[in-house]
């Protein structure tokens, strides 16, 4: 494309990025002088863009409110971007009486997006799972996030570049079988074809990723999610705790769930019900302890603590200090 055609098409994207643009500013941001971003204007009105004069101290150019443009010039990084809140959105609930308005914007968004982009990224779509409401999450490399949706779609292996918690960086080839969100972060989880082992890999920690030759097949039993909420549940950390809970799994998970602790049943109270309130066992991993006894507390439910006994010693602690504070009240 000639250069002063694209410069035409970058300040038609300025523009569309909505407000009132003087020439000073984007004169600057095209690298042109002010005479030919006027130059440039006039060329978009001829092609019947309606572009907007405007006078005074912060005058320049806009375009006309309610305009619509097809097609919809994204790059893949804000096509990535708007699809992605329209999904959030969807999981949060954001829907009208007969079909969600996300879905309406996605088809339409998909509708004008050149096949190429279109196709990538629904693929990614296809490859995402949620574990909970998405939130506010971390930034991930554009690019990374669609070759790995590509990887998990057409189930190829896939080289990536790592860094670890502890900053140790590594090479590593992938079976991805799914990316997953998770608590504001996007996650990837499949076989590191080195140690045949199943791992979990946050994608913000990846460099680099490239699709290399050759195919695997997607193992049965758990989807995507549940493997991430079980590497959180199993992961190693300084303190292994087991408790014994009495309550129901809806009670016990509403303080600790699937992605802290695991649960599964120990032995019914003497005299209760068993259908409504068995003994739990409950296992989780920590790195510190001190936030476990107000979570005890606030489930009021009556519990036994098998390990460690430096938790046992950290929930007569509170509970003393409790005691204390009644009696001065």
């Amino acid at each position: 494309m000639p250069r002063p055609t694209g410069r035409v098409l970058t300040l038609l994207e300025l523009l569309q990025s909505g407000g009132t643009r003087t020439v000073a500013e984007l004169a600057d941001r095209l690298g042109v002088e002010g005479r030919t971003v006027r130059r440039y204007v006039g060329q978009l009105i001829d092609l019947d863009v309606p572009v907007e004069s405007v006078r005074g101290r912060y005058g320049g150019y806009r375009l006309a409110p309610g305009y619509r443009l097809p097609p919809l010039m994204l790059s893949d990084d804000e096509a990535l971007a708007v699809l992605l809140g329209l999904v959030a959105g969807r999981r949060a609930g954001l829907t009208t009486t007969e079909r969600t308005a996300s879905e309406t914007a996605s088809a339409k968004i998909r509708r004008v997006l050149p096949k190429r982009i279109a196709r990538r990224l629904d693929t990614l779509l296809e490859a995402l799972a949620f574990t909970d409401q998405p939130d506010d999450f971390d930034t991930s490399n554009a690019e990374v996030l669609l070759t790995i949706a590509d990887a998990v779609r057409h189930r190829r292996p896939v080289s990536i570049r790592y860094t670890d918690r502890d900053g140790r960086r590594s090479e590593r080839t992938l079976h991805a079988y799914g990316i997953v969100a998770h608590a504001g972060r996007w996650y990837v989880t499949g076989k590191d074809a080195r140690i045949c082992e199943d791992r979990t890999f946050r994608l913000d920690r990846i460099a680099d990723a490239r699709t290399l030759p050759g195919s695997f097949e997607a193992p049965v039993g758990p989807g995507p999610a549940q493997r991430v909420l079980s590497a959180f549940a199993t992961a190693e950390y300084r303190h292994e705790v087991t408790l014994r809970i009495h309550g129901t799994v809806e009670q016990i998970r509403a303080h600790l769930p699937a992605s802290v602790a695991s649960l599964e049943e120990y032995a019914p109270v003497a005299g209760g019900d068993r259908a409504t309130e068995p003994w739990l066992r409950v296992e989780l991993r920590a790195e510190r302890l001190d936030w476990l006894p107000p979570v005890l507390a606030s489930l009021d439910r009556p519990f036994v603590i098998e390990r460690p006994d430096e938790l046992r010693d950290l929930v007569t602690a509170l509970a003393d200090r409790l005691a204390s504070y009644a009696r001065q009240a």
